[in-house]
């Protein structure tokens, strides 16, 4: 089971394309991020701002819960 803390966008991201570098799984995870409305919706009312690069325990619960465990 994935442990729901506060990570990086990169560090997430790592965890869902493990083979990818840091850049690549970043932009990978926040396209699939952004492209999931309803997600953002939820993202956006707990603070979430695209320019942060820390994202918080709820927001990664929130990640977790839309796109499933890495």
């Amino acid at each position: 089971m994935f442990q729901i803390i506060s990570l990086t966008k990169s560090r997430l991201a790592r965890h869902y394309f493990p083979e990818a570098s840091a850049v690549v799984a970043t932009n990978h995870l926040m396209r699939w991020v952004h492209g999931c409305p309803p997600l953002m919706e939820e993202l956006e009312a707990v603070g979430y701002c695209r320019s942060q690069k820390w994202l918080t325990a709820r927001q990664v619960a929130l990640i977790v819960r839309h796109l499933g465990e890495p």
